[in-house]
Formats: structure tokens, C-alpha cells, sequence
């Protein structure tokens, strides 16, 4: 589509021109797209100033001398109190007696859903309009109350003598005492008449009505600042910043319809997280209980260091609490959980304890605590004898300081020289060239696994050992009860563990910054300890990066919405100047949302930026992994992520994938799969990440975006052998920077076309002769393991005239009737009808007096054609001699009404085998009484493969029988009677599939057979009521079908022991059948080796084959912009969850090659977004 598609289609303008004004104004719905009378707007307008006439009734009286402020406060406060409950009790009021009136009402369902058909001022329908209600009664009361304390406080707050003495100044006074009325108003009418859609929306649902109480919250911020102004001793800085808040107030209705203020869930989650993680030094969480319980144990270590009265004592708490809560809790606690269940119960959860060891049992228990005890015992005696001295450049402290820098250097090299790309700019000279296999990249990368290794170690074990004796040396902890020291040095000795890469550079940093500045008297050195001096350039490190990282967001939307001219739209000039022309508003904007570390959101993905709420690092409230789009394609992710999980432990442990942290996004690419990997906790020697899968059906515009991502993996490692040295990244500034690639066991995915192969006439008239071959062998190996399961003969004296019950009817069948007329007309068939023949015979004269050869089998005879008209019956043997009833019975026949053919029934007779151990190898007896007429038998006989059949049997070992002939084989290929067996049971499934006739099968015919989509036939009818012998006859002529594709590419099958060996490949290696089958998706499960299934391709007509082949490739990793997702992310949920623009042509979801604006659309949570597969929290040991 071209560049000027609408933002919003016009419905969704109509929309969101209603829903944006209510959103200002707190709920009022002035615009309602409709006529309604004009009472409906005035009473809006009088209960929207319904708490600035009440606070204003205390306000005079407090200003005329009448009464205290505390009591002005109070007035106010209880009359909205009750105010607010009449309004309410009026709405319930209204709705019973709607109730009552609507069981006699008729809906019109012609009338628009939003319209509302008003009777008076105060009717039902007007008061339900205008006041919806809350759901709970709970909510009822205490939502009043709080009206009736926001009411009393904000009177309190804006009372004008109170403003004057802030200000001195009566213009401002009335501007603050006006404004601020408006502000509490908004917020009065929200929480209790009617709650604003909020643009700043996180859930999808507001179960528990919680965000009625989103703009009273804020509001009551503001006052609480104003009361410990009032209340505390004078301050200069809370004076100052009362001064400030109250013009804020003012501007708190902008704020709220900018969607700048989070919602009460956002903000509870992000606070918790960013106090988590700047001020204790943990990391954010996967989910929101985790979050709650860590931040409550962090919290408690913090205050319990307080109150330990030694300086050693609080060295070891610190290192020691430090250590154990940067592991991986969850899932020790997990395990041990298991382990002591194992011990308690059944041997079920032995067996669920086992895969879990892999990742913590008596190794990690072991490792774990060898490092804290030595830990420990470094602070201890480091502290003790050596922490006493100040910092100068020979101190010990110094001296760790150095060790620090060295430390930080090479880690730094040994994790650039890894990536591809050098600062993403340049082209490692040391990275591997041209990698296109995994045996040649794992050739040229072992040089590069060694710098892993080293950079595992030194990240592991000497960095955090380092840091400890830096911190432990430090004076600032002879401080005892100091609160800056609890929350610092708490901190930093659990980010050592939790995030040492971080953390050594904040300490370095600090440590430089030390050397330097040797000035006692200066504001650093002398008003800071290192630990609240570690906590601010922690901050500033982070934000810093997030502004360079939202800065580069910024100025890619700005280019390529010119650059790119699929993205050029008439407005787009004018955007970017002014962009240009508000350049310092824009930085202002960009350094605001790196402050607060919420998305900077490009509306609609324009160059329009707004500051977009704070959230948690996750974007989504959600439990991760809950939900995903579940396809037929998802299996393939199922199958590759636990061996992507393996290859991604390796590389972040061995920082190949450049510095991870929580909140880091990565792309992985193989042939038509894109994998989205985002980083949620981290610790010491942990990761837990979350992967997505995206769609494989491309549409237009993620073709689009998954070919750039091509061009950018290929350019950096397929198309480098003749590259320059250092030559630069072509693709600088995309969001996408490659960092390496990952050796993954998973399927490669190669489709053909079969032109010239299905529909070669030489390969298909070949195929009948292969299909008996491939049946022949499939029902020998059928019987063959059916055998394994049951008994050997008990008697091996019986005599050989079978294994079978001496009664011949106790193998009663049903048979189905003979094929008709048009199905078997033949010169055979009539010859046996004379003129002496009685039309009332159930078969000729002459035919009665057939007999059956020994040791054949005489189960088909050969089918008449019957009378027109009459009701055919059939019967096993006819009597010579018949009593007059059956005669009579015979003569009325005619006259008696149809019988369903599947209740006649015809009892088979007796097989006799000449071995008996044929038994064993016997067909079932329903799989022998197909219609076919005997000459098709006996033309079987002679086109049977009597040497195949013989060679399959000479490859049966029958060791399960314990006692067995020598020449039991041999035997078995003498048995005619058994020869038989297969030769009718190859016969009924060729019947069913093929027909009578010998012409050669069409292509579509032969798709059609492959499908399981033949058209009906008496025969296919016979089949498909013997549901095994179908699925065995449907998998047989898969089989043929794989093998003259085979033949047809690799060659023709030499002898038996090649198609054997084919078969037998077939059997245990392959899946053969169709995508669409729930068998190929448990096959890809299980890891089959190969898959192999046809296709046809109505549109160009031709037949095309696909091979899933199961193998360690590579996949392609790059590293993500993480502020150009977490902004697009929240353009998303503004567009969807506040704007409704669900279109699926909207511009916002538009292919955009820089920005992966489609692709970052598909790997949001659902309901927003719509990835395939979502893996549950991945825990990824890095040691």
C-alpha cells in the first residue's frame, strides 16, 4: 500500500474525535455523534462543578473569618461525601426500575449501540447515561469517600490565602486557585460520575476498577507534598518544591491526556522495579509476584544491615545476602521442592526431579557454596586488616582500583573481538569469513571459543573476587547506622554477583573519578560515600545510555521517513522541519523519557514524539509465555528452542552477543523463521529469556522486512571473504546489528518442484508394480511385529490342516455384496448362466458345483450379474437338496424389501496352511473378503513379486519364538495358501485405490491417492471400512510415491537389498505424508530425521515436493534497538488499546525495512500482537 494510507479510517476519526475530549475533561461526553436534548449536556456541566461549588461553599466561609481551615476542609469533604452517594444510590435506583421496564420492552435493533433514547431530565435512561455505576458495591462506598477526602483536601490545598503566602503575587493566586479547581473537578468526575477511556492504558481490562482512582491518586501526591509542607518545620526545599507542584497542578489535565502519567498498575510495577534495580541492586523480574516477593526481601535486607552493630558484621551480611540473592531462587527453590518430593512419594516425581538437575544438583550446589565461603572470608580479612586506611594512589584500595581498570579493558576486548561488527561500525578482523556451514565455523571459531572461555572465568570469578576487595577497603563502611551507607553498600555488594559488568564499570568510573579528585572540601568527596557515589553514576550510566539509545530511535524515524520513499508522505516535509525548528523541545522530550526510563512513542510511527508513560521492562502485563497465535507452524519453534535455548547459553556466557541485560532484545533468523528473544532477569550465572516465534506465512509487508533482515545477515557473514579489512557495517543505524551465529539442531526446509518426475509416463507406469512391492513388504511386516505380541503356536503337533477353530462358521465375516454390473461385466461372468438355469438360483448350477484346490484360497468367486429388479442374497454353501420352506422362502424374494449390506454376513472358509507356523504371518480374516471378481486374482497371481515376497521372508528372524524349526523360512515360502493370503490382501487395496483397470494413474490421480482424496468407489468404499488396512495401504503408497522421486534423482534401486534398505529407511527415518496431518506435527516433536510431503500449487499448476531435513545449522543472531521496540511497543498499545485502530491495513503496521515495524508489530503480547510461539521463562545457566 502507498505511504499516505490513512492513520485512522474515518469511522475510528468520528471515534476518537468522541472519545479524546471525554478523556480531557475526566468523562463528560459533550460529543456524542448523535442529537440529544440539551438537559443531557447541562446536567454533565453541573455535576462537573458539583466539588468546586461545595469546596467553594468552605472556601467563603474560611475567607470571611467563619470558620478554620481543618474545619473548611471537613465541610467540604462530608458534603461531597454525600453528594456522591445519592448519586450513586440515584443510579442504582435507575437501574432496577430500568429492569423492570425492559422485561416488557422490544429492542430495536436498527438504532445505533451508543444511542440512547432519553425520556426527562431525571429519567432512567438519562441518569444510566450520564452516571454508569460501578460494578462492586464496595466500590460504591469507599469511591465515595474518597471524593469526600479528595473534596476536603483539595479545598485545603487551593484555600487562596494559603496560595498568597507561597506566591505574594494575586494574579497567580486566582490563576492557581481557578485552574486548580478545573484539576480537582477532572479528577472528582472521573472517580465518581463517569471514568475517562485513559490514553496511558496497560491492562486491556479494568476487572477491579481501578482506574477510576488513577487521577485522585496524583492529585493526592500533590497534596501530600503541600501537607508535610504545612506540618514540618520550615524547609527550605519543601517550600521550594510546594512552590513548583502547585503550578505542576495546574497542568496535571495535560499530563493525563498526553498518556505521560502511568496508571496505577504501571506505576506500582515500575517503581518497585526501578528501586529494585537502581536502589538495591537487583533485577527486574519475569513476572509481577516474583517483582513483589524480591523487592520485599531486598527491601528487608537493606533495613536489617542497619541495625548491625559492627562494621564486620555488615560486611558480611552485605557480601553474603549480596551473593544469594543474585541466584537464581525460583528455580533452587524449584528443585529443592522436587528433591524433597522424591523423597516423600511416588517415583513420578523422581523422574520430574531429574530433568531439573541438569540445571541445579550437587555441582552448582557444591560450586555456589565454595565461592561464597571464599567470599566471605576475603571481605572479612581484608576489612579487618587492611580497611582502615584512606584512599590515595598507593593505598590498597588504589591498588584494587587498577586491578579494576585492567580488568574492565580486557573484558571489554575479549567481548567486542567475539561480534561480527566492532561498536557495530567496523568488521572484526578476527571474526570468521564467508560462514555458511556449521563444520567450517566451528573450524574457524575455536580461537574465538577460547576467548570465551577466558571472558566466562574472568566475568565469573575474578571480577566479582576484585570488586569485593575494593569495596571491602573502603572507609566508608567504619560509617555504623549511616542510612546512605545500608542503601549503597547494600546495593553494590549484590549488583558485584547480579550484574557484574555493570557494576564494574560504575566502580572503575568512581575509582577514576577518586584519583582525580584528591580535594576533601569538594561536594563529591566530601557530602558522598562511595556507596550513594556508585548509586548515582549507576543511574547516570543507565539513563545515559537509554538517551543515546532513544536519540538514535529518533533520528531513524526522521531520516527514513524521507529516505525511504515508501514511507514519504505529503506530510512529511513539513514533520521534519519541525523537527528541526523544535530541535531543543525534541532533546528535552528524548532526555525526559530517559529520566523517567519510559518508551519515547512516535505516534501512529511518524515523526511525532510524545513521552510515553513509564511501565516495566517486560512492556506487557501479562504472565510471559501465557498466550500465543497456535498454528500448524508452531511446532517447528517447539522443536528448535530447546536446542536454541543450549546455543544462546553458550554465547551469552560467553559475551558474544555483546553486554545482555534485562530488557535486550535479539532477532534470530534461519531460511523462513524468525525467533525473538528478549532478555527478562539476570544474574550470577543465569539469564531467563523469553522466545517468540513469528509467522512463516509471509504476508507482502513482513516479506518486505524479513528480506532486509537477509540482506543485513548475509552481508555480514556470507558475503565477506573478499572484504576489506575494518570494512564498515553498510547497515549502520538499521535497528538490527548482527552479532554472530549459533549452531542449532533444527529443520532445513527444501521444496521442489516435481515437473518431469510425477508426471513422467515411464515413472508411473512403473508405480503400480512398486506399490504391490512396498504393500507387500509393509503387511509382511505388519503381521510380522503383530506376531511378536502374541503367543506361539501352543501345539506344534497340530496338524497342518491350520491353526484355525475346527468349526467352520467361527470365522464369520461380514462380506460385502460383489461389484456391480458396470464394475464387472466380462465374458466370465455370463458364460455360467444357461437357459436351464433357474432365475430364482442364487448362483449358476454349474458354478455349485465348483470345488476349491487345496491350499488355495477359494474366498472370491467370481461375481454374476444379477437380475434387474431383484434383491440379491448370497449364502456360503447352497444344500443340493432344500426343504419346501426354503423353496417358498427363494420363490417370494422378490417381494421382501431390501437388506442393508452391512448386516449380510458370510462365513470364509477355512484357510489351510501347509506350515503351521503361517499363523503367525496371517492377514486378518476381514481384510479378505473385497468384492473383486476371481480373473483379477488370478491376473494378481501372475504379477505378484513371488521373489520379493520371498526375500522379505528370508529377512524375518522370529527370534521372539523361543522354539522354532530350522527350516521354519523355508516352509513359509512354500505355504501357497499364505502366498494367497497376500496375493487377495495386495489385491483389495489395489482395488481400492486403483480400480480394475490396468491403465496407467494420472498425476492428479496419483495426488489424489497420496491425499487420501480418491473419489468414491466400491472398492474405496470396501477400504475405508477397514480403517487399518487403509492407513496401511494410504502409508504403502506414500512410500512408492517417496521411492520414484528417489529413483527418479538418485537412480534406479538396484536389487532387493537397496528397496529393502529404502523401506526400512523409510520406516524408521522418515515421515512421509501431509503437512496438514497431525501425525507430521508429532513427527517434528519427536525429531524425526526427515519429512517429506507433496503439494500442488493450483494457481501454477504444478506438484511440488517438501523435505524437512533435521541437522545443526546456523542461525543468525542480531541485537535489537531496545528504545526503538519498547517505543513501538507503546505506540501499539496506544493505537489498539486507546485509539482502537485495529485495521489491518493501518499505516502504523506498514512494512518499514529500518525500523522492523511489521515484525515488531507480530512479537508484542497477544491480544496486541500475534507471535505463533511464546516460550514460558527460560532459565539459561551461564557457567
Amino acid at each position: 500500500m502507498g505511504p499516505d494510507v490513512p492513520l485512522l479510517n474515518d469511522y475510528k476519526q468520528e471515534f476518537f474525535l468522541k472519545r479524546f475530549p471525554q478523556t480531557v475533561l475526566g468523562g463528560p461526553r459533550f460529543k456524542l455523534g448523535y442529537c440529544a436534548p440539551p438537559y443531557i449536556y447541562v446536567n454533565q456541566i453541573i455535576l462537573f462543578l458539583t466539588p468546586w461549588v461545595l469546596g467553594g461553599v468552605g472556601t467563603l466561609l474560611y475567607q470571611l473569618g467563619i470558620m478554620n481551615d481543618y474545619y473548611t476542609a471537613a465541610l467540604s469533604g462530608g458534603l461531597m461525601f454525600v453528594t456522591a452517594l445519592i448519586l450513586q444510590m440515584t443510579n442504582l435506583y435507575a437501574k432496577q426500575k430500568t429492569v423492570r421496564v425492559e422485561r416488557m420492552q422490544i429492542q430495536n435493533t436498527l438504532t445505533d449501540e451508543d444511542e440512547f433514547e432519553f425520556s426527562s431530565c431525571v429519567g432512567s435512561e438519562t441518569v444510566k447515561f450520564i452516571i454508569p455505576g460501578k460494578k462492586y458495591i464496595i466500590n460504591t462506598v469507599f469511591h465515595s469517600l474518597l471524593a469526600g477526602v479528595l473534596c476536603g483536601l483539595g479545598t485545603w490545598y487551593l484555600l487562596p490565602n494559603r496560595i498568597t503566602l507561597l506566591y505574594s503575587n494575586i494574579g497567580g493566586t486566582v490563576m492557581i486557585f481557578v485552574f486548580g479547581w478545573v484539576t480537582i473537578c477532572i479528577g472528582e468526575y472521573s472517580l465518581i460520575i463517569n471514568t475517562a477511556t485513559e490514553t496511558a492504558t496497560f491492562q486491556a481490562l479494568d476487572t477491579y476498577e481501578i482506574t477510576a482512582l488513577m487521577r485522585p491518586f496524583y492529585i493526592f501526591v500533590f497534596i501530600a507534598v503541600d501537607l508535610a509542607h504545612r506540618f514540618a518545620v520550615n524547609t527550605a526545599i519543601l517550600e521550594q518544591t510546594n512552590q513548583i507542584l502547585h503550578i505542576i497542578f495546574l497542568f496535571l489535565p495535560f499530563l493525563w491526556a498526553m498518556g505521560i502519567l502511568p496508571p496505577l498498575d504501571a506505576l506500582f510495577l515500575w517503581g518497585m522495579e526501578q528501586l529494585l534495580e537502581f536502589g538495591l541492586g537487583g533485577s527486574p523480574m519475569s513476572s509481577n509476584t516474583k517483582l513483589l516477593i524480591m523487592f520485599l526481601i531486598s527491601a528487608g535486607t537493606a533495613i536489617a544491615s542497619y541495625f548491625i552493630p559492627s562494621t564486620l558484621g555488615v560486611i558480611l551480611f552485605m557480601t553474603g545476602f549480596g551473593f544469594i540473592l543474585s541466584l537464581n531462587l525460583s528455580e533452587i527453590g524449584f528443585a529443592f521442592k522436587h528433591t524433597m518430593i522424591s523423597h516423600l512419594a511416588s517415583s513420578k516425581s523422581k523422574n520430574m526431579h531429574r530433568g531439573l538437575r541438569i540445571q541445579f544438583g550437587w555441582r552448582e550446589f557444591i560450586f555456589y557454596l565454595t565461592v561464597l565461603t571464599f567470599a566471605l572470608i576475603e571481605a572479612s580479612l581484608l576489612h579487618q586488616f587492611a580497611g582502615f586506611s584512606s584512599f590515595s594512589k598507593a593505598s590498597p584500595q588504589a591498588i584494587a582500583s587498577y586491578i579494576l581498570i585492567i580488568l574492565l579493558i580486557i573484558m571489554w576486548l575479549l567481548r567486542e573481538i567475539q561480534r561480527v561488527y566492532l561498536f557495530g561500525v567496523f568488521r572484526n578482523p578476527f571474526y570468521p569469513k564467508d560462514v555458511r556451514t556449521v563444520t567450517v565455523f566451528m573450524e574457524k571459531q575455536r580461537r574465538l571459543m577460547k576467548v570465551g572461555v577466558v571472558r566466562r572465568i574472568l566475568l565469573t570469578l575474578v571480577s566479582p573476587f576484585a570488586m569485593i576487595a575494593f569495596l571491602s577497603l573502603d572507609r566508608s563502611l567504619q560509617n555504623l547506622h549511616s542510612v546512605s551507607v545500608c542503601i549503597g553498600f547494600t546495593r553494590i555488594f549484590r549488583m558485584v554477583w547480579q550484574n557484574t559488568e555493570n557494576a564494574l564499570l560504575d566502580i572503575v568510573v568512581v575509582s577514576i573519578a577518586q584519583m582525580l579528585v584528591f580535594n576533601p572540601d569538594l561536594w563529591w568527596n566530601r557530602s558522598l560515600d562511595t556507596g550513594i557515589r556508585l548509586l548515582l553514576v549507576g543511574i547516570l550510566r543507565d539513563r545515559l545510555l537509554q538517551f543515546v539509545s532513544k536519540l538514535q530511535f529518533a533520528i531513524a524515524i526522521l531520516l527514513t521517513s524521507w529516505t525511504e520513499k515508501k514511507q514519504r508522505r505529503k506530510s512529511t516535509a513539513t514533520l521534519i522541519t519541525l523537527n528541526v525548528v523544535f530541535l531543543p523541545i525534541l532533546l528535552i522530550f528524548v532526555a525526559i523519557s530517559a529520566l523517567l526510563s519510559s518508551p519515547l512513542l512516535p505516534l501512529f510511527t511518524l515523526p511525532v514524539f510524545l513521552i510515553g508513560f513509564p511501565r516495566p521492562i517486560r512492556s506487557w502485563p501479562g504472565p510471559v509465555g501465557a498466550t500465543a497465535c497456535v498454528c500448524s507452524d508452531t511446532v517447528y519453534y517447539q522443536q528448535m528452542v530447546p536446542s536454541l535455548a543450549v546455543a544462546l547459553q553458550s554465547a551469552l556466557a560467553a559475551g558474544s552477543l555483546g553486554l545482555s541485560l534485562p530488557g535486550s532484545h535479539y532477532l534470530c533468523r534461519f531460511q523462513d523463521r524468525l525467533m525473538w528473544i528478549l532478555v527478562l532477569e539476570k544474574g550470577f550465572t543465569y539469564c531467563g529469556v523469553n522466545i517468540k516465534g513469528l509467522e512463516l506465512q509471509e504476508t507482502s509487508c513482513h516479506a518486505a522486512e524479513a528480506h532486509r533482515v537477509d540482506e543485513i545477515f548475509e552481508m555480514a557473514f556470507e558475503h565477506q571473504e573478499h572484504a576489506k579489512i575494518l570494512s564498515p557495517n553498510h547497515h549502520f543505524g538499521h535497528i538490527l546489528t548482527p552479532c554472530t551465529v549459533l549452531p542449532v539442531r533444527l529443520y532445513s526446509d527444501a521444496r521442489s518442484v516435481l515437473s518431469g518426475i510425477i508426471d513422467s509416463h515411464e515413472n508411473l507406469k512403473h508405480l503400480k508394480d512398486d506399490f504391490i512391492k512396498v504393500l507387500v513388504w509393509m503387511l509382511v511386516q505388519y503381521c510380522y511385529k503383530k506376531s511378536k505380541t502374541l503367543e506361539s503356536p501352543g501345539n506344534a503337533d497340530k496338524s497342518k490342516g491350520g491353526s484355525f477353530p475346527e468349526n467352520p462358521r467361527s470365522g464369520a465375516v461380514e462380506r460385502s455384496r460383489p461389484l456391480r454390473e458396470e464394475d464387472s461385466f466380462s465374458v466370465d461372468t455370463i458364460e455360467d448362466w444357461t437357459d436351464d438355469s433357474d432365475i430364482f438360483d442364487l448362483e449358476p448350477s454349474s458354478r455349485l458345483k465348483d470345488r476349491k484346490e487345496p491350499g488355495q484360497l477359494g474366498t472370491t468367486p467370481k461375481v454374476h450379474l444379477p437380475i434387474p429388479g431383484s434383491v440379491e442374497t448370497r449364502s456360503q454353501d447352497v444344500p443340493q437338496e432344500m426343504s419346501p420352506e426354503d423353496k417358498l422362502y427363494r420363490a417370494v424374494v422378490l417381494g421382501l424389501p431390501a437388506v442393508d449390506k452391512g448386516k449380510q454376513q458370510e462365513v470364509l472358509p477355512q484357510v489351510e496352511f501347509s506350515c503351521c507356523y503361517s499363523e503367525l504371518l496371517s492377514i486378518p480374516e476381514e481384510w479378505r473378503t473385497a468384492p473383486v471378481p476371481t480373473s483379477k486374482v488370478n491376473e494378481m497371481r501372475q504379477r505378484f513379486p513371488e521373489e520379493w515376497y520371498h526375500f522379505i521372508l528370508s529377512q524375518l528372524d522370529f527370534f521372539h519364538l523361543k522354539e522354532k524349526p530350522s527350516n521354519l523360512l523355508e516352509d513359509l515360502m512354500k505355504d501357497k495358501a499364505l502366498k494367497d493370503l497376500y496375493i487377495h490382501g495386495v489385491l483389495s487395496c489395489c482395488f481400492g485405490l486403483f480400480g480394475l483397470d490396468n491403465t496407467v494413474p494420472a498425476p492428479s490421480h496419483v495426488f489424489r491417492a497420496y491425499t487420501g482424496g480418491i473419489p468414491w468407489s466400491v472398492g474405496l468404499d470396501w477400504l475405508t471400512g477397514k480403517p487399518e488396512l487403509f492407513q496401511l495401504a494410504l502409508k504403502a503408497f506414500r512410500y512408492t510415491f517417496k521411492l520414484m522421486v528417489d529413483k527418479a534423482s538418485l537412480g534406479p534401486v538396484e536389487n532387493f537389498k537397496e528397496l529393502a534398505n529404502y523401506l526400512e529407511e523409510y520406516e524408521n527415518d522418515w515421515y512421509i505424508g501431509l503437512v496438514s496431518d497431525l501425525e507430521w506435527q508429532q513427527a517434528v516433536l519427536q525429531e524425526k530425521p526427515y519429512l517429506f510431503s507433496l503439494g500442488h500449487d493450483p494457481n501454477m499448476g504444478i506438484y511440488t515436493g517438501r523435505v524437512l531435513t533435521l541437522q545443526e545449522l546456523l542461525v543468525q543472531v542480531g541485537k535489537l534497538n531496545d528504545e526503538a521496540i519498547r517505543g513501538q511497543w507503546a505506540n501499539l498499545s496506544w493505537e489498539l488499546l486507546y485509539a482502537t485502530n485495529d485495521d489491518e491495513e493501518r499505516y502504523s503496521i506498514q512494512a518499514h525495512p529500518v525500523l522492523l515495524r511489521n515484525l515488531t508489530v507480530q512479537a508484542a503480547d497477544p491480544p496486541l500482537g500475534y507471535p505463533i510461539y511464546s516460550s514460558e521463562l527460560l532459565h539459561l545457566p551461564l557457567f
